[in-house]
């Protein structure tokens, strides 16, 4: 993770030049092409700027697009709603002055929050702003399993899966990780200078290639809904949707809750999830 913005923001830009070919937008490729993707001034011919401006976007240097410029690149990128969104808010943190570092607290719960936790009959977790696991309900243990025992520190839904061996508990692992990457990257890019972000991402970086890897791709995803496959050791595989509800006040821990179609072998499954010992 880089600690100046304005490097994300050009990052950001050059990945997805690279991954556009000319005739993706309508161009010739031309003879004698050395450059992949886009060359930089097909990309700011297409969007309406100079090429000279746009350069200095992808260099990182002090400048300070328009919404007006951020569209119209998002445009010629084609990119969906989740990358234009993420693409002003990159723009957005890199017009703002650096702030000192500062400390950080950890995120709570709501008794409210904890209490509705109980009284939930699907598998249930509160997941903070950058994936950390903060509560669970009796359930969501029971899914989790071993997981909920880790160190609060550890306690990351990308920690449960960036291990090698979770590639026995999740038979889609590689896809899994990278949509919960897109997430971390989609809240990071909200307050870039967030130490836990900073922290998280430096430990991820340094303990596993995988994340590297696909931390440098720069995907985004929104952190809203999607679906989680596990082989669970008593029960056997799930397959669960699963939907993330913002818990009131500020921005930061959502309440994710794990359902399964009526009447599908998942549901039957979580049935006997709920029938172990320990469990509601």
């Amino acid at each position: 993770m880089s600690d100046d913005p304005r490097r994300e923001l050009a990052e950001f830009l050059r990945t997805r030049r690279t991954r556009l070919q000319p005739k993706d937008v309508g161009l010739e490729p031309g003879p004698r092409r050395r450059v992949a993707g886009l060359r930089r001034e097909e990309l700011a011919l297409l969007a309406g700027v100079s090429s000279d401006y746009y350069q200095r976007m992808e260099q990182g240097r002090d400048v300070r697009p328009s919404e007006q410029v951020l569209d119209a690149l998002a445009h010629a990128l084609n990119f969906s709603a989740e990358e234009t969104r993420h693409l002003h808010s990159l723009a957005a943190a890199a017009r703002n002055p650096a702030r000192p570092p500062r400390p950080y607290e950890l995120e709570e719960v709501p008794d409210t929050t904890l209490r509705l936790l109980r009284g939930m009959t699907s598998p249930a977790l509160v997941v903070g702003r950058f994936l950390d696991v903060l509560a669970w309900n009796p359930l969501g243990r029971a899914l989790l399993g071993e997981f909920t025992r880790q160190p609060q520190k550890e306690r990351n839904l990308l920690a449960l899966f960036l291990h090698p061996e979770a590639d026995r508990a999740c038979p889609n692992r590689a896809a899994t990780v990278a949509e919960l990457i897109g997430m971390l990257r989609t809240q990071v890019a909200a307050d870039p200078g967030h130490p836990r972000a900073v922290e998280l991402v430096g430990e991820l970086a340094v303990r596993s290639d995988e994340f590297a890897a696909v931390w440098a791709l720069h995907d985004v995803e929104e952190p809203t809904r999607g679906q989680m496959r596990l082989n669970h050791p008593q029960v056997g595989e799930l397959n669960l949707d699963w939907d993330a509800y913002p818990i009131p006040g500020n921005p930061g821990p959502v309440l994710m809750v794990c359902t399964a179609a009526e009447g599908s072998s998942d549901a039957e499954r979580l049935q006997q999830l709920a029938a172990l010992p320990g469990a509601p």
